[in-house]
């Protein structure tokens, strides 16, 4: 980078830039551990020479978060998917059941806006379609941050929900089902070929909150793409123009997932859209009643504390993940 010619081929220039700072990241907070830890080793010697209380609870502290500090960057390096630096988009669908199945989806749409706001990430709505009566039909969240996509491919699958429903009556116990599926946000520079006549881009009213000029105007959009049935839509705007453009950027971002897939002969995720959001499929249950219960079919983890999960508490579930399967995560 210090050569004269460096920036003679600038999109060579960019590129070897921005890979450089990816290695800064990793090498920096490893040095920084690196003196840490030798500095404790001389505190260390210190008190094995001569024994001081304060000194004592000092290296203790500094040991705890050391230690801290060490586990979280190792949990990093299992962030190495091609596509796990990225932004990500997540999409909830309801499955068979009507009310009760759309309001877990709203349930899960609260929990994973949850999970985003405890870790400082950006959330923005997409997409939005109120049910009738309670829940939603379908949604998708814009999630920002660092790594987004490494973690929240592990929520990819169908979450089964048990509880007495509030919507009976008779106040039976009821099972429901939602599937979330994660795409990483395609950047302005990855080229994903996007043929005109494959699409079908119908417009039609807005639903939900939004002010009275969104509901009188067909500003949503939604973008069917033939040749995969891919389909996309987006409300966010008032203008119908920008919620196109916010639509073909979630299209973008499924045909590249597609396309990983297709090039890796895994297709894990995008087959789970044409298999049934029910029994024998899910990933995680997550039970109200008779007891309560969150269980992750995959991992075995487990955790009693339902309602904190349903607060955005899902990094044991989403680490356990991605120590068991490593690279082998969807990526």
């Amino acid at each position: 980078m210090a050569s004269p010619s460096f920036w003679d081929h600038q999109e060579n220039a960019r590129n070897t830039i921005e890979e450089a700072n990816k290695l800064k990241q990793w090498v920096e907070p490893w040095r920084s551990l690196a003196k840490e830890a030798r500095e404790l080793q001389e505190m260390a010697e210190l008190l094995q020479e001569e024994s001081d209380e304060d000194l004592e609870t000092e290296w203790l502290r500094e040991l705890d978060e050391l230690t801290r500090h060490l586990e979280d960057l190792e949990f990093r390096t299992m962030l190495q998917g091609d596509d796990d630096h990225r932004d990500a988009i997540l999409t909830i669908h309801p499955g068979a059941g009507g009310l009760e199945s759309q309001d877990w989806a709203e349930m899960l749409l609260r929990m994973y806006t949850r999970w985003a706001e405890r870790r400082g990430f950006s959330v923005n709505v997409l997409d939005l379609q109120p049910g009738e009566e309670a829940g939603v039909k379908s949604a998708s969240l814009e999630i920002k941050g660092e790594y987004v996509y490494g973690y929240l491919k592990a929520e990819k699958g169908i979450h089964r929900l048990v509880r007495i429903s509030p919507f009976d009556s008779q106040s039976r116990r009821h099972t429901s089902f939602a599937s979330v599926f994660v795409y990483p946000e395609v950047e302005d520079d990855i080229e994903v070929e996007v043929d005109e006549a494959d699409l079908r881009i119908d417009t039609y009213r807005a639903s939900g909150a939004g002010g009275q000029h969104v509901n009188k105007t067909d500003s949503a959009v939604r973008i069917t793409h033939k040749p995969t049935g891919i389909v996309v839509s987006c409300q966010q705007e008032r203008s119908q123009h920008k919620n196109r453009n916010t639509a073909m950027k979630m299209l973008r971002a499924a045909l590249y997932e597609h396309a990983l897939r297709e090039q890796e002969e895994e297709r894990e995720a995008l087959e789970a859209t044409k298999t049934e959001i029910g029994w024998g499929n899910q990933i995680r249950s997550y039970v109200f009643a008779p007891y309560t219960m969150v269980n992750d079919h995959r991992t075995e983890v487990k955790d009693a504390d339902v309602h904190g999960v349903m607060d955005g508490k899902l990094d044991s579930f989403i680490e356990a993940y991605l120590k068991q399967f490593g690279a082998t995560a969807a990526a």
